[in-house]
Formats: C-alpha cells, sequence, structure tokens
C-alpha cells in the first residue's frame, strides 16, 4: 500500500474520463500520487468512476466496488470513494448494500471529495485535466445531459438536460492542451448536435468546430454523438472545407423501421434517416459513417429487423456497433412496454447484424489497399507500430499497423503510409515518406 497515492478506476465512457481526469488534476495539486485504471492498483486510496448506462454496465460497476469493498476490509487499501453515474441514479441504494465505501458521490459533486480528504479545490486548476490517454490526442466534451427523451434511454435520468459550456471555454481548455501537446481532439457529448441550444435556441456546432479548426497545433478534430433529428447541416460545410476536421461522423441512428422509430420515441422516420446518410455522403464525399443499431426493443418484429439488414446493406457504414435492448428501470420502455422479444431472439438478430457488417467492413478496409492515407502512431506494439488513419478513432475502431522493423516512428507524429495489405478490421502498410 502507497502512501499519498490515488487509484482512479474508470468505468464506462469517455465522458467518465474526463471527469476523472479533471478530479486527478485537482489531486496532485494537492500533492496526491495519482495512477489511473493501474492493473494492480496499489495506492492507500481508490476511486471508482462508475457507469450506469445499461445493465452489463452496471454489473461491472458494482463488481468492482465490491472487488475493492473486499480490499479494504482486508486492509489492503485505507478508504474507498465511488462516483460517477451509477452512484448519481442508485447512491441510496449502493450507500445500504455496500457500505464498505467510504463515501458515494454522484456525477456532479464528485469534488466534494477534496473536502473529505481535507483538501480544497485549486482555483488555478479549476477546468484542467490530468490527460490518461497517449499524450497526443485528448477526450474534448462540449456539454452534459441530454434534451431527448428516448424510450429506452437512461441517460437523461443520470444527467438532467442539456448544458452547453461556452465558446470560449471550450476553446481556451483546447489551447491549454494543445500547449501540453495534444494534436488530435475527440469531440464528444450526450447530443453534440444540440450544442448550444439551451443558450440561445441555435446550434453552435459548426461554428464551434470551425473556429477550433482555426487554433494552431489542432491537426485533427473527430465528432462523436451526434443525433439524427434536427441535423446542423451547416457543419457539413465545416467538415468538407477544413483539412483538420475528420470525415468522420459518430450518428446513432439506432432503427430504421417506422413503427420502431415512433415507439422509441426518436423523432425521426424511416424516409428522413435514409435522406440523412443520403445527405452526409453527398455533402462530404470521403466521410466514413460510425452508427449504433439496437435490436430486440419491445415489440420488434422479424419484419421490422430485417428492414434493419437492408437499411445496413444500403448504407455500408464504415463502423457500426450493435446490442441488444436491455430494459432500464424508471424509463418509458420499462413503464409502458412488455420486454417481450425472446433472449434467444435477441441474440439471434444481434449475430445477423454483425455477421452481415463484418462482411461490409471487411469489403471497406480491402478497398483501401494500394491507396496512401495519413496516418497518427500511437503506439508500438511487438513488432508493429499502431497507427489510424483520420477514418478511425482510438479504441474502438480499425487500426494500421506497420511493421517496426523497417524505420523507427515516433508517437504522435504523422506519416504517410501506403496500405498494402487488410484483414476484416485491421488494415497493413508501410511508410512511404513523412
Amino acid at each position: 500500500m502507497r502512501k499519498n497515492q490515488v487509484d482512479i478506476i474508470t468505468m464506462g465512457c469517455s465522458k467518465n474520463l474526463v471527469d476523472s481526469e479533471l478530479i486527478m488534476r485537482q489531486l496532485q495539486a494537492n500533492g496526491f500520487r495519482c495512477v489511473h485504471d493501474s492493473v494492480r492498483p496499489q495506492g492507500e486510496i481508490v476511486v471508482i468512476n462508475t457507469c450506469g448506462f445499461i445493465g452489463d454496465a452496471k454489473e461491472e460497476s458494482i463488481n468492482t466496488i465490491l472487488q475493492f469493498a473486499q480490499a479494504k476490509e482486508e486492509g489492503r487499501i485505507n478508504k474507498l470513494f465511488v462516483m460517477g453515474c451509477l452512484s448519481q441514479r442508485y447512491r441510496q441504494q449502493l450507500e445500504k448494500e455496500i457500505p464498505a465505501v467510504d463515501k458515494y458521490y454522484g456525477k456532479f459533486d464528485y469534488s466534494q471529495l477534496l473536502t473529505d480528504l481535507g483538501k480544497a479545490e485549486v482555483e488555478d486548476c479549476r477546468g484542467k485535466r490530468t490527460i490518461t490517454t497517449p499524450r497526443h490526442y485528448a477526450y474534448l466534451k462540449i456539454s452534459e445531459g441530454c434534451n431527448r427523451q428516448c424510450a429506452y434511454c437512461a441517460i437523461p435520468l443520470i444527467t438532467g438536460k442539456h448544458v452547453s459550456r461556452p465558446i470560449d471555454e471550450i476553446l481556451d481548455e483546447v489551447r491549454e492542451l494543445t500547449k501540453a501537446g495534444v494534436r488530435e481532439f475527440q469531440v464528444i457529448a450526450q447530443e453534440l448536435t444540440f450544442y448550444g441550444m439551451d443558450i440561445d435556441g441555435q446550434r453552435h456546432i459548426a461554428e464551434l468546430v470551425d473556429r477550433m479548426a482555426d487554433l494552431p497545433g489542432v491537426d485533427w478534430i473527430r465528432l462523436h454523438y451526434a443525433y439524427p433529428n434536427h441535423f446542423p447541416m451547416d457543419l457539413l460545410d465545416v467538415m468538407r472545407k477544413r483539412d483538420n476536421v475528420c470525415k468522420y461522423l459518430d450518428v446513432a441512428l439506432q432503427h430504421v423501421s417506422d413503427r420502431m422509430l415512433e415507439r422509441m420515441h426518436r423523432q425521426t422516420s424511416k424516409a428522413e434517416t435514409y435522406e440523412l446518410v443520403r445527405r452526409l455522403r453527398e455533402e462530404v464525399p470521403e466521410i466514413a459513417l460510425r452508427t449504433t443499431m439496437m435490436v430486440g426493443f419491445p415489440g420488434e418484429t422479424e419484419e421490422d429487423f430485417q428492414e434493419m439488414l437492408e437499411f445496413v446493406k444500403w448504407a455500408r457504414f464504415e463502423r457500426l456497433g450493435a446490442f441488444a435492448y436491455s430494459e432500464e428501470e424508471d424509463t418509458y420502455s420499462a413503464l409502458h412496454y412488455e420486454d417481450d422479444v425472446p433472449e434467444e431472439i435477441k441474440t439471434d438478430r444481434l449475430n445477423r447484424l454483425m455477421a452481415l457488417q463484418q462482411e461490409i467492413s471487411a469489403e471497406i478496409e480491402a478497398s483501401v489497399v494500394g491507396k496512401t492515407m495519413k496516418v497518427i502512431i500511437d503506439r508500438r506494439e511487438g513488432d508493429y507500430y499502431v497507427g489510424r488513419t483520420q477514418y478511425s478513432s482510438p479504441e474502438v475502431d480499425p487500426e494500421v499497423l506497420i511493421p517496426a522493423d523497417a524505420r523507427r516512428l515516433r508517437k504522435g507524429c504523422f506519416y504517410q503510409v501506403l496500405i498494402t495489405d487488410a484483414e476484416e478490421f485491421d488494415l497493413y502498410g508501410e511508410v512511404v515518406k513523412r
């Protein structure tokens, strides 16, 4: 047990990661040594930043809390604190069921942890972060919360209404991060295309991205978690015109059947979804689209699912993730619908959907063999350097593997790479020039 060391364990999404990075900076400013996501935590204090989005994530968070609660009872750690989405939503139950935790915090009051450790917030570090990703890229959270009321989603119950950060505050953070060596920004939010609506009723995501692109040192900007309804088309103008805005968009569509979209409260239609994908590809011809689909929502028939398969065949998404519906308490679907699609059918549909996407992904990856692409190097792994093109986000998308015996490459630097081979989800290449 290392005295004065805090081990931070982050569960769930990149938005949680940003919160962990904020509290780490404050802890370090108060004299603590912080270690993030260590394989073998050795600090006397452990802080778990939980996820509470879906059943599997909640189970993983609870198991992690129990693991460290046992470590505390055995004297292997002195203090255990829990923050994040799970404790935001279930604090009272957790306090009752796992009392070994010294204190639970929600998603927005975790700075109180400093006071409980006998410390105070350091004003000069407010809003600043200790980056836990490789130093050349960072996640940039531009808002918190969500005003959508999708029938299946518990996020608004956890995070509350959408709150946009001021543009100047975000740009100041970007300047600060570029000084620290960050070259690539993953712009994230629960719903980034809603950015600015709570300020003056206007969508300002295009303005924000355009102004970010003007800042020195910003080499790549990548956009995550857009919503299809009332998509701000002026954003596509920025993506098309600005070289440092990646031709990449993560827009969660969930389904395409009109019946399912209505039951899900998605505020869009099948025709509008097809038209949006068509416009995205037309306005930004080289765009790589990432989406998420849900199978097994209450009432989904085989006919509804077939509509989804036909849509995926037509759209040919470069990246697609999918999950089976799981009922989340207090959501509209939990209160008003019966979870009537059997688990074996959910699993079968999920497997069929991902098998289709596997074929599409393999064809798309193979189509770039022989092309020269700009690649940023993330790390070395065994005999290869591992990098990404502008069409891949860290940790979730295909990577480019470059033999390490040819020449020494530097992490965080860009290289022109000839793609020589493709596998189902990864590319292979060789550097042709810097």
